[in-house]
């Protein structure tokens, strides 16, 4: 057994993040992924998400490729994640008094009609949008920045019209109130409402902050890819996906390790400012939520977190 001092620098030593789900926050812990979720009946429950073969993986200590990894993890976790906030957000059955979730067939069709989907619109889709400018009279420069800008506008259209909607307005509530937490425990503060609050809704390792960076690498990588034949180009916007991903990765990983860097800090300013459209100031309970879920995963990895004056942060009522 580790002391508690050995246990709070290594509580440090991992980049704890996660996500908002609904009425809920994960947080990932080194080989778990925690879950708090209020009912409808008020009372936080807890979940977890085995991350142990994720984390174990090679792949995952190596420069650029580990991006790769990390993203495969994120869409499979993630949507474990939703599946079981969403059947914990519904009442139960009202004959066998059960809560049923989304098995793993589905989970698999839903992963890969999302793919497709997100692959069609925000990469193919500018695509051939851009193939009208080139049409036009655009030289291939030209189309490409075109396809790159309407990739943006896409995307951004994307995340203002469901932000509109009161169901994800409130799981953008709850995504505030994940890094909010997050960003309390990276400060060594107090995991309390009251000293959560003090922190920004806006985190440099924000998925917001990823998806903005792989658009705009998406962009810069694209503008040196011919633009024939048409199969070739068609098949760089799916082929080079995963090159995109794990360069954006390292960009965002280094940005969270060294945040205050004054580049790091002009280039990250655009990520920071898209997360207004995903992130909403929480109210107090969707903190207790964010709070719980963080003590969570640092009991998940064995950890005593000693904020700063050696106080120990308490957890919300929580059941299994």
């Amino acid at each position: 057994m580790t002391s508690n001092d050995e246990q709070t620098q290594t509580a440090r030593k991992v980049l704890y993040g996660g996500q908002a789900v609904v009425e809920g926050v994960m947080i990932r812990g080194r080989e778990h992924a925690a879950m708090s979720i209020r009912r409808d009946d008020g009372t936080i429950v807890r979940h977890s998400i085995d991350l142990s073969w994720w984390s174990n993986l090679r792949i995952r200590k190596i420069p650029v490729l580990r991006g790769v990894a990390v993203l495969g993890e994120t869409l499979v976790v993630g949507m474990q994640a939703l599946s079981i906030s969403a059947s914990e957000a519904a009442p139960p059955d009202e004959e066998t008094g059960e809560r049923e979730e989304l098995g793993r067939g589905g989970m698999a069709v839903m992963l890969f009609l999302s793919l497709v989907v997100g692959i069609g619109i925000f990469f193919l889709l500018p695509l051939f949008i851009s193939r009208l400018a080139e049409n036009a009279g655009a030289n291939a420069f030209t189309a490409n920045i075109v396809e790159g800008l309407v990739r943006l506008g896409i995307f951004v259209g994307y995340i203002w019209i469901i932000g509109k909607m009161n169901d994800i307005r409130r799981v953008f509530g709850y995504h505030g109130a994940e890094h909010m937490s997050v960003a309390a425990h990276e400060a060594s503060e107090p995991l309390t409402v009251d000293s959560v609050r003090r922190f920004p809704e806006a985190h440099p390792r924000c998925g917001t902050s990823f998806l903005m960076t792989v658009v705009v690498v998406s962009i810069i990588l694209f503008i040196f890819i011919p633009r024939e034949p048409l199969w070739m180009l068609v098949g760089s916007r799916i082929v080079l996906i995963p090159v995109i991903t794990a360069i954006s990765y390292e960009l965002i990983r280094y940005a969270g390790m060294h945040p205050t860097q004054f580049w790091v800090r002009m280039l990250g300013a655009p990520n920071l400012w898209l997360q207004e459209l995903t992130t909403r100031p929480p109210e107090d309970a969707m903190i207790e939520v964010a709070i719980d879920a963080m003590n969570y995963a640092l009991e998940l990895d064995g950890v005593v977190y000693e904020p700063k004056g050696g106080m120990v942060s308490p957890g919300a009522n929580s059941g299994q």
